[in-house]
């Protein structure tokens, strides 16, 4: 780690916010300044490749700047006054439960630029495509950074608009259908959760979210407490997303092009779960405990139920479609999560945040992989890759079919690779959850999730089957192997999944001293 002035750590976590959004508008300009390329298309996206690579680097930076000693204490603090009246104002900061969030969605978006640079998914102007990526990554950025209720919305609901247009412009089948449906469900939510957020700050006199967990709840009712749960937890559970307000998930997994699903499931979805964990469990504890065993209720049935939709449509002779079922496989893995955030305790609270950067890693690289073999059969039917193709990958493309087969292996949870711990330790967190949560509850709870993960273990070993292992049929058409640029996208996700898996320490040693101090009372 490297010792880096406090005032420049501020500058770094402020310039990775805002710098996507000033390359943004630079992208829309008649030609990006300083790039060039054999086309104007092909200039601007070597423009979104600069700009999302030049915000990892200053991510990186940050994290290597980041006080790993105190990772409990806000770091790179800015607080500006902004809205006087309402006593809103411009409060950013990191600690080690946003540090990893905020490197995961720079690394993700960089490594989508690099892809789109090569592989343009077809649609409209490539000036509006890298535009909308870069409003989604500050807005997404600033969901993880910002300390302030109203500020959270914002950077909450900012990224709904580009996800909207990616889906409607530069989606598949059912595109406009599908983009609509998630702006509905996402809006809708976010009303309510507008509601009980507003609730919190006019109960509490702030909104500042360092003051509110410092209080831990003393300043607010019980009532109030469970009346923003409520709402506030209906909003989040929608981006999560949490059975049954998940249905907007597969449409929009499914119609939106590669790199929308890689963002929308590797960091889009972790909003909800981050804010359940960043403002109702330090601000809302009484409401929480309230809710806990409903929230473990309806995760466990989302585990079930994504398990379940999974293997149908992993089934021999079923009408399936692989990005279909890795985006229930999603409802299952973040079900999971919401385990680990219902048990009130350090041990499934870390559970959940480590699941949460497995999950980013493994399903983005799933659908990076699904695109790919989209790109060379024209499909993602289970059937017509299981036959007419005759895509048995192993023989045909042997690097995509251990890549593949690697990326099912990690996300059924194999030990060793980093989609074991998140899970593991929201079944130890249900074990022993907090003292006033009935135990015999979440030990059925536990014993559920237990069972979805053989169901897991069951469709992800169908998909390799049916796809890397069937028999290759003599007509069918020779598949090319992984590219450079593909590999070039995808090994920092293949890298950083093993890593996680044999050295759990690098992750958890951040966010445990976080959590610790967050359910004792707040963050200082």
């Amino acid at each position: 780690m490297i010792d880096i002035n406090e005032s420049v750590m501020q500058v770094l976590l402020a310039f990775v916010v805002v710098g996507p959004l000033l390359g943004a508008v630079t992208a829309l300009l008649p030609a990006p300044p300083g790039l060039k390329g054999k086309s104007p298309e092909q200039a601007v996206l070597r423009h979104g490749v600069t700009v999302t690579g030049v915000i990892l680097v200053a991510a990186i930076v940050l994290a290597l700047g980041f006080d790993h000693d105190h990772p409990s204490k806000m770091q790179a603090t800015t607080d500006i006054s902004w809205i006087p009246a309402l006593d809103v104002r411009i409060h950013l900061g990191i600690d080690g439960i946003s540090l990893p969030l905020l490197v995961l969605t720079a690394l993700l978006t960089f490594l989508c630029a690099l892809y789109s640079y090569f592989k343009m998914p077809s649609g409209p102007s490539p000036k509006a495509f890298v535009a909308l990526i870069l409003v989604l990554e500050s807005g997404t950025l600033a969901t993880f950074a910002v300390l302030d209720l109203i500020l959270f919305f914002l950077a909450f609901e900012t990224v709904l608009i580009p996800m909207y247009f990616l889906i409607a412009r530069w989606g598949g089948a059912q595109r406009t259908q599908a983009a609509w449906k998630f702006i509905l469900f996402t809006l809708l939510g976010s009303v309510v959760m507008l509601l009980g957020l507003l609730l919190i700050g006019i109960k509490a006199g702030t909104f500042d979210m360092v003051a509110l967990a410092t209080d831990n709840g003393r300043s607010l009712t019980t009532s109030v407490q469970v009346i923003a749960v409520l709402a506030v937890g209906i909003g989040l559970a929608v981006k999560t997303p949490m059975w049954p307000l998940h249905s907007w998930l597969p449409d929009a997994h499914t119609a939106a092009p590669t790199v929308g699903s890689v963002l929308l499931a590797g960091v889009m979805l972790k909003m909800g779960t981050y804010g359940f964990v960043r403002i109702l469990l330090p601000i809302a504890p009484d409401g929480m405990h309230t809710f806990a065993p409903y929230l473990a209720a309806f995760a466990v049935v989302g585990i079930i139920y994504g398990s379940l939709a999974c293997l149908a449509l992993a089934k021999q002779g079923a009408k399936g479609d692989l990005k279909r079922l890795i985006a229930y496989s999603s409802v299952g893995h973040m079900g999971f999560v919401l385990l680990g955030i219902s048990t009130m305790t350090p041990t499934g609270v870390n559970g959940a945040l480590f699941a949460n950067i497995a999950h980013g890693l493994i399903t983005g690289l799933l659908f990076f992989l699904v695109g790919a073999l989209k790109d060379r059969t024209g499909t993602t039917d289970l059937d017509t890759l299981a036959e007419e193709t005759g895509a048995a990958l192993y023989d045909k493309a042997p690097r995509l079919g251990g890549l593949l087969a690697f990326a099912a292996v990690a996300s059924l949870g194999l030990p060793g690779l980093a989609g074991f711990w998140g899970e593991m330790l929201a079944l130890f967190g249900a074990f022993k959850p907090a003292a006033d949560l009935s135990r015999p509850a979440f030990l059925t709870f536990m014993a559920i999730a237990a069972f979805g993960t053989l169901l897991t273990a069951a469709y992800m070993l169908a998909v390799v089957r049916r796809v890397c292992m069937g028999a290759v049929a003599q007509e069918a058409p020779k598949l090319a192997d992984v590219q450079t640029y593909e590999f070039a996208a995808w090994t920092p996700l293949v890298a950083l999944t093993v890593a996680a898996g044999l050295w759990p320490k690098a992750l958890l040693g951040l966010t445990d001293p976080a959590v610790q101090q967050l359910l004792a009372g707040g963050t200082r």
